[in-house]
Protein backbone atom coordinates (compact mmCIF):
# COMPACT_ATOMS: atom_id res chain seq x y z
CA UNK A 1 0.00 0.00 0.00
CA UNK A 2 0.94 3.44 -0.86
CA UNK A 3 0.45 6.32 1.94
CA UNK A 4 -1.05 10.28 -0.39
CA UNK A 5 -1.81 12.76 2.10
CA UNK A 6 -2.74 10.46 5.00
CA UNK A 7 -4.81 7.81 2.44
CA UNK A 8 -4.07 4.38 2.11
CA UNK A 9 -4.19 3.55 -1.51
CA UNK A 10 -3.42 0.17 -3.60
CA UNK A 11 -0.37 0.47 -5.76
CA UNK A 12 -2.90 0.01 -8.53
CA UNK A 13 -5.19 3.13 -7.68
CA UNK A 14 -1.81 5.31 -6.88
CA UNK A 15 -0.50 4.22 -10.87
CA UNK A 16 -3.78 5.25 -11.99
CA UNK A 17 -4.01 8.72 -10.36
CA UNK A 18 -0.20 9.33 -11.29
CA UNK A 19 -0.92 8.06 -14.72
CA UNK A 20 -4.01 11.00 -14.91
CA UNK A 21 -2.21 13.87 -13.45
CA UNK A 22 0.48 13.28 -16.44
CA UNK A 23 -2.26 13.32 -18.97
CA UNK A 24 -3.87 16.51 -17.64
CA UNK A 25 -0.34 18.03 -17.66
CA UNK A 26 -0.09 17.10 -21.59
CA UNK A 27 -3.06 19.07 -22.74
CA UNK A 28 -2.15 22.15 -20.83
CA UNK A 29 1.22 22.14 -22.64
CA UNK A 30 -0.63 21.68 -25.85
CA UNK A 31 -2.01 25.42 -24.84
CA UNK A 32 1.32 26.61 -23.59
CA UNK A 33 2.20 29.98 -23.41
CA UNK A 34 0.81 31.70 -26.60
CA UNK A 35 -2.20 29.81 -27.16
CA UNK A 36 -5.67 29.66 -25.80
CA UNK A 37 -8.49 27.87 -26.10
CA UNK A 38 -10.92 29.49 -28.85
CA UNK A 39 -13.27 31.78 -27.89
CA UNK A 40 -17.57 30.78 -27.57
CA UNK A 41 -19.23 33.17 -29.87
CA UNK A 42 -20.13 36.60 -28.14
CA UNK A 43 -23.09 38.63 -29.08
CA UNK A 44 -21.71 41.97 -30.13
CA UNK A 45 -25.30 43.40 -30.15
CA UNK A 46 -28.55 42.69 -30.02
CA UNK A 47 -32.27 43.93 -30.32
CA UNK A 48 -35.48 42.24 -29.47
CA UNK A 49 -37.35 45.18 -30.59
CA UNK A 50 -39.68 45.48 -27.21
CA UNK A 51 -41.41 48.58 -27.73
CA UNK A 52 -38.39 50.49 -28.32
CA UNK A 53 -35.38 50.42 -30.48
CA UNK A 54 -31.81 49.74 -29.32
CA UNK A 55 -28.87 52.56 -29.26
CA UNK A 56 -27.37 52.95 -32.67
CA UNK A 57 -29.99 53.13 -35.37
CA UNK A 58 -30.51 55.37 -37.52
CA UNK A 59 -33.68 55.65 -39.99
CA UNK A 60 -32.77 56.48 -43.41
CA UNK A 61 -36.09 58.25 -45.17
CA UNK A 62 -38.00 57.85 -42.26
CA UNK A 63 -42.02 57.30 -42.49
CA UNK A 64 -43.19 57.03 -39.16
CA UNK A 65 -46.69 56.06 -40.05
CA UNK A 66 -45.90 52.79 -41.57
CA UNK A 67 -44.12 51.32 -39.13
CA UNK A 68 -44.96 49.98 -35.35
CA UNK A 69 -44.01 48.09 -32.43
CA UNK A 70 -45.87 44.45 -32.15
CA UNK A 71 -44.86 41.95 -29.00
CA UNK A 72 -41.22 41.88 -29.29
CA UNK A 73 -40.87 43.03 -32.82
CA UNK A 74 -40.57 45.74 -35.02
CA UNK A 75 -43.20 45.59 -37.76
CA UNK A 76 -42.76 47.70 -41.26
CA UNK A 77 -45.05 48.64 -43.95
CA UNK A 78 -43.51 47.30 -47.68
CA UNK A 79 -43.97 50.56 -49.30
CA UNK A 80 -43.19 50.97 -53.38
CA UNK A 81 -39.84 52.26 -53.88
CA UNK A 82 -36.42 50.44 -54.87
CA UNK A 83 -33.25 49.64 -53.52
CA UNK A 84 -32.34 53.57 -54.04
CA UNK A 85 -35.45 54.94 -52.70
CA UNK A 86 -36.56 52.86 -50.34
CA UNK A 87 -38.15 54.00 -47.06
CA UNK A 88 -38.01 53.86 -43.45
CA UNK A 89 -34.62 51.29 -43.89
CA UNK A 90 -33.35 50.99 -40.32
CA UNK A 91 -28.99 51.66 -40.54
CA UNK A 92 -26.00 50.85 -37.58
CA UNK A 93 -22.78 50.67 -38.49
CA UNK A 94 -21.95 47.18 -39.51
CA UNK A 95 -18.96 45.21 -37.22
CA UNK A 96 -15.48 45.70 -38.27
CA UNK A 97 -15.02 42.74 -40.14
CA UNK A 98 -11.39 43.23 -40.69
CA UNK A 99 -10.85 42.18 -36.94
CA UNK A 100 -12.93 38.92 -37.49
CA UNK A 101 -15.86 37.33 -38.41
CA UNK A 102 -19.37 38.34 -37.50
CA UNK A 103 -22.78 37.04 -38.26
CA UNK A 104 -26.12 39.52 -38.78
CA UNK A 105 -29.23 37.55 -37.98
CA UNK A 106 -32.63 38.60 -38.03
CA UNK A 107 -36.05 36.76 -38.50
CA UNK A 108 -38.61 37.82 -40.69
CA UNK A 109 -42.19 37.27 -41.44
CA UNK A 110 -44.50 38.39 -43.66
CA UNK A 111 -48.12 39.54 -42.19
CA UNK A 112 -49.71 39.66 -45.67
CA UNK A 113 -48.73 36.98 -48.66
CA UNK A 114 -46.48 39.48 -51.03
CA UNK A 115 -47.84 39.68 -54.55
CA UNK A 116 -45.92 42.29 -56.04
CA UNK A 117 -42.93 41.44 -58.31
CA UNK A 118 -39.31 41.83 -56.22
CA UNK A 119 -41.39 42.43 -53.11
CA UNK A 120 -39.12 41.62 -50.52
CA UNK A 121 -37.41 42.41 -46.93
CA UNK A 122 -33.96 41.14 -45.14
CA UNK A 123 -30.67 42.58 -44.74
CA UNK A 124 -28.68 45.00 -46.90
CA UNK A 125 -25.32 45.76 -46.45
CA UNK A 126 -23.98 49.40 -47.44
CA UNK A 127 -20.93 51.18 -48.07
CA UNK A 128 -20.60 54.92 -47.82
CA UNK A 129 -24.20 55.55 -47.80
CA UNK A 130 -24.81 53.28 -51.03
CA UNK A 131 -26.57 49.56 -51.27
CA UNK A 132 -24.12 46.60 -52.01
CA UNK A 133 -25.45 43.78 -51.09
CA UNK A 134 -28.21 42.32 -49.74
CA UNK A 135 -29.84 38.81 -48.14
CA UNK A 136 -33.49 39.19 -48.71
CA UNK A 137 -36.53 37.03 -49.00
CA UNK A 138 -38.25 38.04 -52.38
CA UNK A 139 -41.19 37.49 -54.62
CA UNK A 140 -39.51 37.00 -58.31
CA UNK A 141 -42.77 36.05 -60.93
CA UNK A 142 -45.33 34.41 -58.24
CA UNK A 143 -42.40 32.48 -56.23
CA UNK A 144 -40.44 33.57 -52.97
CA UNK A 145 -36.92 32.78 -52.98
CA UNK A 146 -33.70 33.77 -50.89
CA UNK A 147 -31.33 36.26 -52.22
CA UNK A 148 -28.81 35.50 -53.22
CA UNK A 149 -28.59 32.26 -54.80
CA UNK A 150 -32.47 31.89 -55.84
CA UNK A 151 -33.23 29.35 -53.01
CA UNK A 152 -36.96 28.58 -53.51
CA UNK A 153 -38.69 29.18 -50.28
CA UNK A 154 -42.51 28.11 -49.09
CA UNK A 155 -42.33 29.17 -45.69
CA UNK A 156 -43.82 32.65 -44.26
CA UNK A 157 -40.87 33.30 -41.62
CA UNK A 158 -37.27 32.80 -42.17
CA UNK A 159 -34.23 33.32 -40.40
CA UNK A 160 -31.61 35.47 -42.30
CA UNK A 161 -28.00 34.89 -41.24
CA UNK A 162 -25.09 37.22 -42.98
CA UNK A 163 -21.64 36.32 -42.26
CA UNK A 164 -18.76 38.64 -43.14
CA UNK A 165 -14.97 38.46 -42.78
CA UNK A 166 -12.46 40.91 -44.09
CA UNK A 167 -13.29 40.55 -47.87
CA UNK A 168 -16.30 37.51 -47.83
CA UNK A 169 -19.91 36.87 -47.30
CA UNK A 170 -21.94 33.69 -46.74
CA UNK A 171 -25.36 33.83 -46.87
CA UNK A 172 -27.65 31.67 -44.97
CA UNK A 173 -30.77 31.08 -43.78
CA UNK A 174 -33.52 28.64 -41.83
CA UNK A 175 -37.34 28.40 -43.20
CA UNK A 176 -39.33 28.83 -39.55
CA UNK A 177 -36.05 30.29 -37.82
CA UNK A 178 -35.29 26.62 -36.99
CA UNK A 179 -33.32 23.47 -37.53
CA UNK A 180 -29.95 23.94 -39.20
CA UNK A 181 -28.68 26.95 -41.11
CA UNK A 182 -28.62 26.58 -45.15
CA UNK A 183 -26.30 28.31 -47.66
CA UNK A 184 -27.89 30.30 -50.15
CA UNK A 185 -24.32 31.76 -51.43
CA UNK A 186 -21.30 32.79 -50.95
CA UNK A 187 -18.32 34.95 -52.38
CA UNK A 188 -16.28 38.45 -52.27
CA UNK A 189 -17.37 41.45 -50.60
CA UNK A 190 -15.33 44.08 -51.10
CA UNK A 191 -14.44 46.47 -47.76
CA UNK A 192 -15.17 50.20 -48.39
CA UNK A 193 -15.50 53.19 -46.04
CA UNK A 194 -18.60 53.45 -43.40
CA UNK A 195 -19.71 50.10 -43.57
CA UNK A 196 -23.39 50.03 -42.44
CA UNK A 197 -26.29 46.88 -42.01
CA UNK A 198 -29.60 47.41 -42.52
CA UNK A 199 -32.77 45.75 -42.31
CA UNK A 200 -35.42 47.00 -44.48
CA UNK A 201 -38.34 46.27 -47.14
CA UNK A 202 -39.15 47.56 -50.08
CA UNK A 203 -41.01 46.93 -53.68
CA UNK A 204 -44.58 46.79 -52.13
CA UNK A 205 -47.92 47.39 -53.83
CA UNK A 206 -49.24 50.79 -54.10
CA UNK A 207 -52.80 50.19 -53.63
CA UNK A 208 -52.50 47.18 -50.33
CA UNK A 209 -51.15 47.40 -47.07
CA UNK A 210 -48.47 45.08 -46.91
CA UNK A 211 -46.53 44.55 -43.57
CA UNK A 212 -43.10 42.64 -42.73
CA UNK A 213 -42.40 41.62 -39.11
CA UNK A 214 -38.84 41.79 -37.59
CA UNK A 215 -37.83 39.56 -35.29
CA UNK A 216 -34.25 39.36 -32.50
CA UNK A 217 -31.60 40.87 -34.44
CA UNK A 218 -27.86 40.35 -33.69
CA UNK A 219 -24.53 40.76 -34.24
CA UNK A 220 -22.55 37.74 -33.13
CA UNK A 221 -18.87 37.81 -33.07
CA UNK A 222 -18.32 33.76 -34.64
CA UNK A 223 -15.48 31.44 -32.46
CA UNK A 224 -11.71 31.66 -34.72
CA UNK A 225 -12.56 30.09 -38.28
CA UNK A 226 -15.34 27.91 -37.37
CA UNK A 227 -18.80 28.18 -39.49
CA UNK A 228 -22.02 27.44 -38.14
CA UNK A 229 -23.86 23.90 -39.17
CA UNK A 230 -24.47 24.46 -42.99
CA UNK A 231 -26.43 22.17 -45.60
Amino acid sequence: MIMISSIRLSRCTARRIVAAAMACGLCLAAFGPGRALAAEPAVVFSDGFAGKLGEGWTWLRENPAARRFAENALEIRVEPGAAQTVKNALLRPAPERAKGRFAIDVTITNLSPPTQQFEQAGITWYTDGKPVFKLVKELIDGKLYVIPGRKPLECNTVELRLIVSADRFTAQYRPEAKGEYLTAAEGKLAPGPNEQVSIQCYQGPPDAEHWIRFENFRITRLDGDSVPATK
